[in-house]
């Protein structure tokens, strides 16, 4: 485990806050890309064999598949079908209050002119759901809720098959249960960049979608990329991090280290990182970090997490720890501080941020209501997290009739397109 001072931090984060594209990488998923565009569901079938553990000769899983995988879920695993019950009704509250500040208006500009807005769903969104080294079901919820509150028509999951052509049972599950019995949602069993273009293009048996949203490894997030434009997405998810802010004595070193292995433990990729008020403080947590991975199952991508990207930062002034933390603009932000009233203000670039030691970051992993999508590698710079206005178009409108206000705005669009050079233009406002 790294630990380094604050006059250290800027020469470190110039090694490692810019990531150049990976060439290889993109090349071989546009290959992908370019299959699925030519070759529709064959291609998608062919890097399925090549990739997944089986390749479905039928993609789309019935619903009395899905439906099934419920029904199990709830005879045999009671505490687990509670859970996520719980999480979707908290998930479900939070995003019916995030569905109420999206509003149509209309707002008298001027005499003659009335603008206004409507905010409507997109008609076809998708959802991914990842499956790697563990079935994301929560996922499921975070993703299939918030767009059925937004009042996506149709809506499109998307999950690895296993070696029996069918998503994981707790993903199925997990769809039926997001659906609350909404016929508008199919599931697919299909993974990786072959799964987010035919989500993209469409395919014979896969609907073209409007949004794809969810997390996924680095071949998924380089389709993403790749795609914008011909669809939309939520944005480009990369490697899971936290950044942990403590103020000792108040801070409990066993708990920050327990959250920092949840983080590492997601995979060798994701950053684990703490700022501490002092080196004593600093040392304990890392001996703290080290007693902690004894017995742990997920010890060896925990370690190699760690080993790779973990780091503890010392400082000595407020100033300097928000200064690092809006640099660094993480996944999870905690504040683990006594008075986090003086912090909260300052702090301006995280996806979710966990206030006091009672907030731990897995309650909003799957429980809590808050949405687990969130924005990565230091993109909460610039956006939050997934959320029910990714399903959403914001459409402005003009309605026009004879006034004061309306000639004055005919009169500035002509002398506008006039300085532009853009003559049409102000022949078209001036001809009414």
């Amino acid at each position: 485990m790294r630990i380094i001072d604050y006059s250290e931090f800027e020469d470190y984060w110039k090694t490692v806050s810019r990531h150049g594209e990976d060439s290889a990488l993109t090349e071989a998923v546009g290959r992908v890309i370019d299959a699925v565009r030519c070759e529709g569901d064959a291609a998608v079938r062919r890097f399925a064999a090549q990739f997944d553990k089986s390749a479905p000769e039928t993609l789309e899983a019935s619903p009395d598949c899905v439906r099934a995988a419920y029904q199990k879920l709830e005879r045999d695993k009671p505490e687990l079908h509670w859970a996520l019950s719980l999480a979707a009704v908290h998930i479900r509250r939070f995003a019916e209050q995030q569905k109420a500040q999206f509003v149509d208006f209309e707002y008298q500009m001027a005499d003659g002119l009335v603008t206004g807005q409507r905010v409507i769903p997109v008609r076809r969104a998708a959802i991914y759901a990842p499956a790697g080294r563990f079935p994301l079901i929560s996922t499921v919820l975070m993703g299939v809720i918030p767009a059925l509150l937004a009042g996506v028509e149709e809506l499109i999951v998307a999950s690895p098959p296993l070696e029996n052509g069918l998503p994981d049972e707790r993903v199925m599950a997990a769809v039926y249960l997001a659906a609350a019995g909404a016929g508008n949602v199919r599931l697919f069993a299909m993974g990786g960049a072959q799964a987010i273009a035919a989500l993209a293009l469409g395919t014979e048996t896969v609907p073209r979608v409007d949004v794809i949203a969810g997390p996924g490894n680095k071949y998924v997030a380089t389709a993403k990329r790749l795609l914008y434009g011909e669809t939309g997405i939520d944005f480009i998810a990369g490697p899971s991090d936290v950044l942990i802010i403590a103020d000792a004595p108040n801070a409990n070193a066993d708990i920050i280290a327990a959250d920092m292995l949840a983080q590492a433990e997601h995979d060798p990729d994701a950053r684990a990182r703490a700022l501490v008020p002092d080196r004593a403080f600093a040392a304990l947590l890392a001996a703290r970090l080290e007693a902690r991975l004894d017995g742990l199952p997920t010890a060896g991508t925990a370690r190699a997490s760690l080993d790779a990207g973990g780091l503890i930062i010392t400082y000595t002034a407020r100033e300097e720890a928000v200064s690092i933390a809006n640099a660094i603009a993480p996944e999870h932000l905690e504040l683990q501080v006594a008075e986090p009233a003086l912090w909260i203000p300052r702090l301006r670039n995280y996806g979710s941020l966990f206030i006091g030691s009672l907030a731990v970051e897995a309650l909003g992993d799957y429980s809590a209501g808050i949405n687990h999508t969130l924005p990565t590698g230091g993109s909460a710079r610039f956006t939050g997290g997934l959320s029910v206005r990714h399903f959403l178009k914001t459409l402005t409108t003009l309605r026009c009739s004879p006034g004061a206000g309306y000639d004055d705005a005919c009169r500035a669009a002509q002398i506008i397109a006039q300085a532009e050079g853009l003559t049409a233009h102000a022949e078209s406002a001036a001809i009414r």
